[in-house]
């Protein structure tokens, strides 16, 4: 049969670790139940995990109950290490969402719910610390049918040895015209209802809801039978294809050899078979074939070498060098975009004694562990900068660095992650021929829908300039990311078309085109009218009636948005859409107003218009003209000299009309 990976999901502190060991315990992979707050847990491994209590690395263990084998992993519950959280879920097969019976849904949950539920994973609840003082496990049911899904139903009473109770099947005929005929004529045996319940839970057409205390050991037993018996492993014909697999994680161990984490999906791989993926090159994808030495099935801390791994392995490969999280190797191509990104950046301090590339060297490694770090070099600077979640990722990071790289750093002030657009569409024009150097390039700039990035056209006849040269433009566009006017943040939504181009036979080089296109791209957004967008949250918001016009005022004046609050006798939810820079403390705000009572989730709803652009940009005090990496002026050559045309006459100057 194929083993099923198991993802544990949480809001910090719901006791999600705690749940993990008792699972691990039960099937007899451990033989001593550890504790979160005891700094003995098996999946939380790390010194940095158990010192301060937290999730931080998704880790993973085997464990085998009665016929079938499960890959156990545990993600972080704490919203600085959610993409982290995101990169397993693509490699779930099911999940267990863990709420607290006493807080009930919080915000972390909600947000682990919105992934698992855009991307159908099969998911059962555990409602735990139903030991606690102030558990309610009827209430925290009906928040999870009010904000999260209506199709959630509780096993309690209603599933055990596979039989399926009365109220159960009731709730599953509800769902299909078929089985409520089934049920309406009664002739439905034991064996019918428990696939139908099986095949609704793997289709996400019910989500199974279980409640004990994983710390007392109460309903874990159970809620394993249960699980055994509801989640399904074929194998459909995987072994015989050719391998396909997805690269979950990237790790170096203390030799700083390479691990690269894969989800086996279809066929066999061998050690010594070669393994063939795509790379991002300078000149787009390119296909990288390389062998692999070592196949490692890990468990917890340790790992064990294998000679072959089939559909459904959980596995680490040595012997490849390059591979991304999210990319697809051998049958699987594709490459998986994440929606949980940063939205702070800060700046790495280093002792001057220390040399640079060793210290870029360190954060070049942990970038590949987590490519959300988006670790960048500015050459002119000489300074390294990060994309982080929040300060506790880069307190973590400062102990990570001291720890694993004996070096010490300490990091900027988060500041807010701005980027640059445009809101009307411009020609912009560049021109590079100093002396034996030619070439010119004519784009058009125009304003696209938000969080499309940049993208690509031409309309440039082949007979104008060839196929090789318009790709080489292209390549250039996207090799790094271009500086906006306004602060000198990245430019993003603007759709860039190739109109013209031209070269020369003999004194066009390498470098030619990519001096012509910065330049036409810069000239470009001279002329243009230039926006600066500021990253958002969409919020929700749960308070008590009494609390609602104070946090109605809170939203207005950190320039929110809200839609009409939804009210019941009690209770408002407040939904709509924030700065990250007027909201990111709101949290702790909202709590000591409410006293506690008041829930929020926050969720990056992408990029808008700055609230505070003048504001901003006074702040920022980028020098455009100063900018090193870029130029709106063209050069034109005339008597064996280059000289400088600035962008405002040089259009006129231009080869190409």
């Amino acid at each position: 049969m194929r083993p099923i990976t198991l993802g544990m999901f949480a809001h910090v502190d719901a006791g999600k670790t705690t749940l993990a060991e008792q699972l691990l315990y039960h099937t007899n992979s451990i033989r001593e139940r550890g504790r979160v707050d005891h700094k003995d847990a098996y999946l939380d491994s790390h010194e940095i995990e158990r010192a301060r209590g937290i999730t931080v690395f998704a880790d993973q263990a085997v464990m085998s109950y009665k016929d079938a084998t499960y890959y156990l992993i545990d993600t972080p519950g704490h919203v600085d290490f959610s993409p982290e959280m995101e990169r397993a879920i693509r490699v779930m097969d099911y999940a267990i969402l863990v709420v607290s019976a006493v807080e009930g849904v919080q915000g972390h949950t909600e947000t682990v719910w919105q992934l698992l539920h855009k991307h159908r994973i099969p998911t059962f609840f555990f409602l735990n610390k139903i030991d606690r003082v102030g558990a309610d496990v009827e209430r925290v049911m009906d928040e999870i049918r009010m904000h999260l899904t209506a199709d959630a139903c509780s096993l309690t009473g209603n599933f055990a040895g596979g039989e399926v109770g009365e109220t159960l099947r009731e709730s599953l005929a509800e769902r299909d015209e078929q089985v409520l005929d089934v049920f309406l004529s009664g002739s439905g045996d034991r064996a019918y209802w428990l696939q139908t319940l099986r095949e609704m839970v793997g289709g996400c057409v019910i989500y199974p809801c279980v409640s004990g205390s994983a710390l007392q050991d109460e309903g874990v037993e159970a809620f394993l039978d249960q699980l055994h018996l509801l989640t399904l492993n074929e194998v459909s014909g995987e072994e015989q294809a050719k391998f396909g697999g997805r690269v979950y994680k990237i790790r170096y161990d203390q030799s700083g050899v390479r691990h690269t984490y894969i989800k086996a999906l279809c066929g066999t791989l061998k050690v010594r078979d070669e393994l063939t993926y795509c790379i991002r090159g300078s000149e787009g994808d390119e296909q990288l074939t390389e062998k692999v030495t070592r196949l490692l099935i890990v468990n917890g801390t340790r790992s064990q070498p294998v000679d072959q791994v089939a559909a459904g392995d959980l596995f680490a490969v040595i012997g490849l060098s390059a591979a991304e999280t999210g990319q697809g190797v051998g049958a699987c191509s594709d490459r998986l975009d994440y929606e949980l990104v940063p939205t702070l950046t800060s700046k790495v301090n280093f002792p001057d004694t220390l040399n640079v590339k060793d210290v870029l060297r360190a954060f070049r490694m942990l970038d590949a562990e987590d490519p959300s770090l988006n670790v960048i070099w500015e050459e002119t600077l000489q300074e390294i900068h990060i994309h982080v979640m929040g300060v506790i990722q880069l307190e973590v990071l400062q102990q990570i660095m001291r720890d694993r790289f004996q070096i010490p750093v300490t990091f900027g002030t988060p500041e807010i992650l701005y980027k640059e657009t445009i809101a009307s569409s411009v020609r912009g024009c560049g021109h590079f021929e100093p002396l034996k150097h030619y070439a010119e390039v004519h784009l058009l700039l125009e304003p696209a829908e938000r969080g499309s990035g940049l993208t690509f056209e031409s309309v440039c006849h082949p007979n104008e300039l060839s196929i090789g040269s318009q790709n080489v433009i292209r390549t250039h566009l996207f090799e790094r990311e271009h500086h906006g006017l306004l602060t000198g943040m990245a430019l993003t939504d603007i759709k860039v078309t190739l109109l013209k181009g031209a070269g020369h036979n003999e004194h066009t080089h390498g470098g030619d085109f990519r001096e012509a296109t910065f330049r036409a791209l810069r000239q470009g957004l001279e002329k243009a009218d230039n926006v600066l967008l500021e990253p958002y949250y969409l919020f929700k918001i749960r308070v008590e009636l009494d609390d609602l016009g104070k946090v109605l005022s809170d939203i207005q004046r950190a320039s929110g948005r809200f839609d009409p609050p939804h009210t019941t006798t009690t209770h408002a939810v407040i939904t709509g859409s924030v700065p990250v820079a007027t909201f990111m403390h709101y949290s702790a705000e909202l709590a000591a107003n409410t006293h506690g009572r008041g829930t929020i989730h926050l969720a990056f709803g992408g990029y808008d218009r700055c609230h505070n652009e003048q504001e901003v940009i006074e702040r920022k005090a980028y020098r455009k003209d100063a900018d090193p990496l870029y130029s709106s002026s063209s050069i034109f050559c005339a008597k064996g000299h280059g000289y400088i045309v600035p962008w405002d006459e040089a259009e006129a100057k231009m080869h190409l009309l």
